[in-house]
């Protein structure tokens, strides 16, 4: 994108473009993995609190951590050996700010139906799996908060989780539209809106959405403003 900005240059090789694909599936399943990761963190901290330390260890963590970016970087890895085996038009378009799988079919000239049998079935498991393990740990969440007689400790075991479903919902609802609403020559802009904010606002937003319950930071950043309003007074 910021090579885009700096030059007049829109075109981009096939070999880039395919590299690009690669890392662009890579990140996109391992947020989906750690999202899942993630909500069964909240699972165990709230439906087995005391249980927490034993069970989400830091061994635990870092295994997950590594399964999950080996998983995403494998089933990216399968995306683009199929990718290669298609072939393109020179003069074809892309009306998108960047390559992926969907563009990149409607321009080859090769039968892409082995390649849409390798997207449901990785899409089916990887994805199907990753949103039930997340919508599952949230229906025990929920339960358990609902029979909590406390209403303090309703709001706090609440607050806990409305970071993570808020960046849950941002990148399931951008991900439903992109890929599961069917396209038509009527939402091509609507689409690309979409796409700068599956790419661009929900990386931007994730630091501070998880920030602003950080206490420690607010605390901080009311003594800057503090600060700076004593520097301006003076």
């Amino acid at each position: 994108m910021l090579f885009d900005l700096v030059t007049t240059r829109r075109s981009i090789s096939i070999p880039a473009c395919i590299t690009q694909v690669f890392f662009y599936i890579s990140l996109a399943i391992s947020e989906m993995f750690l999202l899942s990761a993630m909500s069964y963190d909240r699972y165990i901290a709230i439906c087995h609190p005391l249980y927490y330390t034993l069970i989400m260890s830091w061994r635990v963590c870092t295994r997950m951590a590594s399964l999950v970016w080996v998983a995403a970087c494998s089933l990216s890895l399968v995306h683009t050996l199929f990718l290669l085996r298609l072939s393109f038009c020179r003069t074809s378009s892309i009306h998108s700010f960047f390559c992926d799988l969907p563009h990149l079919y409607q321009i080859t000239c090769t039968d892409t139906f082995m390649n849409m049998v390798v997207v449901f079935s990785t899409g089916t498991s990887a994805g199907l799996g990753a949103f039930l393990l997340t919508f599952l740990s949230y229906v025990y969440i929920f339960s358990t908060i609902l029979r909590l007689r406390s209403k303090t400790g309703k709001r706090k075991a609440f607050s806990t989780c409305t970071s993570h479903l808020t960046v849950v919902s941002i990148f399931y609802g951008s991900f439903i539209f992109l890929y599961l609403v069917p396209a038509s020559s009527n939402m091509v802009n609507l689409n690309k809106l979409f796409t700068v904010i599956s790419s661009l606002i929900n990386p931007l937003l994730n630091p501070l959405i998880y920030s602003l319950r950080n206490k420690d930071l607010m605390e901080a950043l009311m003594r800057s403003y503090y600060h700076l309003k004593l520097i301006r007074a003076s």
